[in-house]
């Protein structure tokens, strides 16, 4: 295989900061260093959707779409990407095919190059219409499989999904490793075994966390196996549940037949902005940034920010002695429900019903005594096909003698017009199709920003109510 050197997608504008700082960065303190950052070579910049959408309207008072055609103005050279979570777009549900295609078509419109389209539950069939539309519109689309470990969790299920999403028309392939699961010798393998179906023509992403202090040793070796791009975050923003940090990357290749080719010179104004950022978020936000590795994510399997946020809802349910209680239970339940990989959404499932039966064992009562709604449509199919069958003794637990329909992403009726009509309704006028998808993502949040915002291009109507 010929050798060539591994291209860097930088992760600073997005995933550093959601894994590091709960997704706080504001546009402005990303301003300054815009084109310096566009002036490195990356391959490309991560800079939108995952948590970011929801952050701007949520905490930051901030309009995503803004945000990214600011980007798009100061980023000239370097594809701007995003991350989208097929079906449930950037929301926690399935929305309908028009929504999935007028996201993809404003993405692309206001400044989106690439889009990196995932499933919870790698269902070929909940990633099938962004797809389509990344096609449709010219955008560079980067299918993506989400990387577990489990029974059913083979070599040869990951490259079926693979040969799927070729079939689709990705242009690129992401191994997405959010918890940092993947040891050097297995990436090294799974990154042989794909580059056989996918050949050279499909360059091959890998996105991993240092969570478990694997992900420096798993980039060499896969990249040794004819990885194309690895992704990583400039120090301030890297490493502890974050990419390992851009620098050490770069320093690890240098001089190698896989040198990245970056200039160490042009990075180091760059850190030194980003650990003035990180301080300014530290003390805006009052929250301070993770820093631990954490080897013992690979037993429990959740991604890492996941632990603190457990931690923090058992205190506040008065079951703070019951942490390693529920981490135990975690692997216990996702066996139970078909070994879903743990990533938004299906992590937070698990997570909630791995705490409730851990509070009902604690009150001498049976497991799954009582399941929240999420948990299941997961049993129902509602958000895809499980890896792996649910045994009809836990499938009676959950849903009784309900009988379980087929289900299919497809089949949801068209939404756009309902919700322009409950926008003109609530009294809006002279709304975007951006509002409109703000809207229809985060419905409570979006009006709450709009109402705040209120300006002579998008204002509520005074005389309605």
């Amino acid at each position: 295989m010929s050798k060539k050197k591994v291209r860097i997608m930088e992760t600073v504008l997005r995933d550093g900061h959601q894994s590091i700082l709960a997704t706080r960065m504001r546009i402005g303190q990303m301003l300054p260093v815009l084109e310096q950052l566009d002036e490195v070579g990356y391959d490309a910049l991560e800079c939108w959707g995952g948590a970011t959408f929801d952050s701007c309207l949520r905490f930051l008072n901030e309009d995503p779409w803004e945000r990214l055609r600011t980007l798009k103005a100061h980023v000239k050279n370097t594809p701007l990407q995003m991350l989208l979570r097929g079906q449930n777009l950037l929301g926690y549900k399935h929305y309908a095919g028009d929504v999935v295609d007028a996201f993809v078509k404003k993405a692309k419109e206001n400044g989106i190059d690439r889009i990196r389209v995932f499933d919870a539950l790698n269902d070929p069939e909940n990633m099938k219409a962004a797809i389509e539309a990344c096609n449709k519109y010219g955008v560079h689309v980067q299918g993506t499989m989400v990387y577990t470990i489990s029974p059913v969790h083979t070599n040869e299920m990951f490259v079926d999904v693979a040969k799927t999403l070729k079939e689709m028309g990705i242009d690129s392939l992401c191994i997405k490793d959010m918890s940092g699961l993947l040891a050097p010798y297995d990436a090294y393998s799974l990154t042989q075994d794909l580059k056989k179906v996918l050949g050279d023509k499909t360059p091959i992403d890998l996105h991993s966390h240092f969570t478990c202090g694997l992900a420096s040793a798993t980039y060499l070796k896969a990249v040794e196996a004819g990885v194309d791009i690895i992704d990583t975050a400039l120090s301030p923003f890297g490493h502890a549940t974050s990419q390992p940090a851009t620098e050490s990357i770069v320093e690890m290749f240098k001089g190698t037949e896989y040198d990245t080719g970056l200039d160490l010179d042009k990075l180091r104004p760059l850190v030194e902005h980003f650990r003035n950022v990180r301080k300014e978020i530290e003390d805006e936000f009052g929250i301070k940034a993770a820093h631990e590795v954490l080897p013992e994510v690979r037993r429990y399997q959740i991604p890492g920010g996941m632990l603190s946020n457990t931690q923090n809802q058992l205190k506040e349910m008065g079951m703070a002695d019951k942490f390693f209680d529920v981490m135990d239970e975690m692997p216990r339940v996702r066996a139970d429900l078909g070994y879903p990989p743990l990533v938004t959404p299906t992590s937070q499932i698990v997570g909630t019903m791995a705490m409730m039966n851990v509070n009902f064992a604690a009150n001498g009562m049976d497991r799954y005594t009582a399941t929240p709604n999420e948990v299941k449509d997961l049993v129902r199919g509602k958000y895809g096909h499980l890896p792996a069958a649910i045994s009809e003794e836990i499938q009676k637990k959950i849903l009784g003698d309900e009988k379980i329909v087929p289900y299919s992403p497809a089949d949801i009726p068209n939404e756009m017009d309902k919700y322009r009509a409950e926008l003109s309704e609530k009294g809006f006028v002279d709304f975007s199709e951006e509002d409109v998808l703000s809207y229809a993502l985060f419905p409570e949040v979006a009006l709450n920003f709009f109402e705040q915002n209120a300006t002579q291009v998008f204002q509520k109507s005074l005389g309605k109510k």
